[in-house]
């Protein structure tokens, strides 16, 4: 079977449907759309080694989108690069692999090889040197640098990586199974739309939704230092922004569009399975945040996740706790992979895309995130002290090096949960009811029941030091879980340590 990948870049779950009308009908509801799917970690290139690994990031060591981070690094390419589900696709089940688009944040970084390096596993490679543009961008074709500047009929990124992947599917062998991975960097900033779409979603603004603009009380420092209200200019920046996201994605819309009707004139499209994600969520005003992901919250934790193909009956909607981890087991199974001889973390999803009955699933997985920050100061926020990063002009800062947290989202027939720690010096704990309190407003760390707090504390101590088979082990609200509260709390410290070290 053909297999196609089409991953946008920082796409909140709930702004899909109405930029994406021609996705939404040719994917979701030809197919089935999982409407609880997540990331493991709320920053791009820790997700994407994530959805390329099967793995969470304490075993991929892809902590943020910096080479000291492992972002696209030596280290990566030697370790994790050559088993990475598109290496075992070319190498191990004979597929032909096409890759266009965003990669890693610091792919092409000249300490890292430069552009010159293509990654073990793609026979066809069109990757965007470092993060998200729309013009002025240069691409590594098969390792040679190819500059583009911003002339928007033969420029613009996400057009152009639409016309490399109508030619891949004219021109490939028809004689050897396909897998196509393309990452539009849209609707990442800068949000520029293409001419044709600059005016369209005049009246459009972001969510206002019960948490937006309020104070994130009883939340972490880094949440609670946000100024609230939001001043008008920081308001209308978010809404602009917002607006410029869907203009964006009009034309991943049309990119989508094109290469579907490709595969129906190639006769393909019946046997091609199609997955549309994303690699993280992306909050606008919420808790007083202007914009940017990297918190613990569903809005930037949940994404999109539509699947069609052989198999698949139409307009379905599947509530399992999904993740980016399952792509990579989900993909090779499809190819036939035996899934034993990998080390992923992740399920394959395809006993859920076909229905399958008394399907065996998880209850929880692991949401983990090492905080950035630098040494001195913001000289625009002095007074916020060292150790803050990507502050706004009124001083609210969206990271720091203690918004380093571990946290188990929860999903069970008995509960809807988010149990986090963070690694700091007060180990600052929040948790969240979700059935409830569906916009996280209520941190109920102080009045839930004890014991349900020493088993989540429990399991998390669990899922941060699980590898491959031991991250899919029964979660706390799962019949065959088993709680020794022996190992409870005399631990702590040590995991906090562990914590810390598994992410350097």
């Amino acid at each position: 079977p053909g297999i196609f990948a089409f991953l946008a870049d920082a796409l909140f779950v709930l702004s899909f449907q109405t930029p994406l009308k021609k996705t939404n009908a040719l994917i979701a509801q030809m197919g089935i759309t999982f409407v609880n799917a997540y990331v493991p970690s709320a920053l791009c290139c820790p997700s994407r080694a994530s959805i390329l690994t099967g793995k969470y990031p304490h075993n991929h060591h892809v902590v943020n989108n910096t080479l000291e981070g492992n972002c696209s690094s030596k280290l990566w390419q030697k370790i994790q690069e050559p088993y990475t589900f598109p290496a075992l696709l070319k190498a191990m089940c004979g597929y032909q692999t096409f890759f266009a688009g965003k990669y890693l944040n610091e792919y092409g970084a000249e300490d890292a090889g430069g552009v010159g390096h293509v990654p073990p596993g793609w026979s066809f490679w069109y990757a965007l040197e470092k993060n998200s543009k729309y013009y002025n961008y240069t691409l590594s074709v098969n390792g040679k640098a190819r500059r583009h500047g911003e002339n928007y009929s033969v420029d613009y990124l996400t057009d152009v990586l639409a016309n490399m992947s109508l030619d891949f599917l004219e021109y490939k062998s028809n004689f050897e199974p396909f897998f196509m991975m393309i990452a539009t960097p849209a609707p990442h900033s800068p949000w520029t739309p293409a001419p044709q779409y600059t005016k369209s979603f005049q009246n459009v603004s972001a969510p206002r939704n019960s948490n937006f603009n309020i104070h994130g009380k009883n939340k972490h420092w880094l949440i609670r230092q946000a100024k609230t209200p939001m001043t008008n200019s920081s308001i209308q920046f978010l809404d602009d922004a917002y607006r410029k996201r869907w203009q964006t994605l009009l034309s991943v819309d049309d990119l989508i569009e094109k290469l579907v009707k490709k595969l129906e004139v190639n006769g393909e499209l019946d046997n091609t399975y199609i997955f549309y994600t994303s690699d993280n969520g992306y909050h606008t005003g919420q808790f007083s945040l202007p914009i940017d992901k990297r918190q613990l919250y569903e809005f930037d934790i949940k994404v999109p996740l539509l699947v069609r193909g052989p198999g698949i009956k139409p307009n379905q909607t599947n509530k399992m706790l999904v993740a980016n981890i399952d792509l990579g087991p989900t993909i090779l199974d499809i190819a036939g992979y035996d899934l034993n001889k990998t080390q992923m973390d992740g399920m394959s999803l395809l006993p859920l895309l076909r229905g399958d009955k008394n399907v065996t699933w998880r209850s929880d997985f692991l949401v983990e995130y090492q905080g950035e920050g630098y040494n001195g100061s913001d000289p625009t926020c002095p007074g916020l002290g060292p150790g803050v990063t990507h502050c706004f002009p009124d001083c609210v800062c969206e990271d720091s090096y203690n918004n380093t947290y571990a946290c188990v989202r929860t999903l069970s027939a008995s509960w809807d949960l988010q149990y986090c720690e963070f690694d700091d010096r007060e180990v600052f704990v929040e948790v969240y009811n979700l059935t409830a309190d569906p916009h996280q407003i209520n941190n109920i760390a102080k009045t839930i029941d004890q014991e349900i707090l020493e088993k989540m504390n429990y399991r998390l101590m669990m899922l941060q030091s699980c590898s491959g088979a031991t991250c899919r082990t029964p979660g706390v609200f799962d019949p065959g879980y088993r709680f020794d509260p022996r190992l409870m709390f005399s631990n702590h410290g040590l995991r906090a340590r562990r914590f810390s070290a598994q992410f350097l």
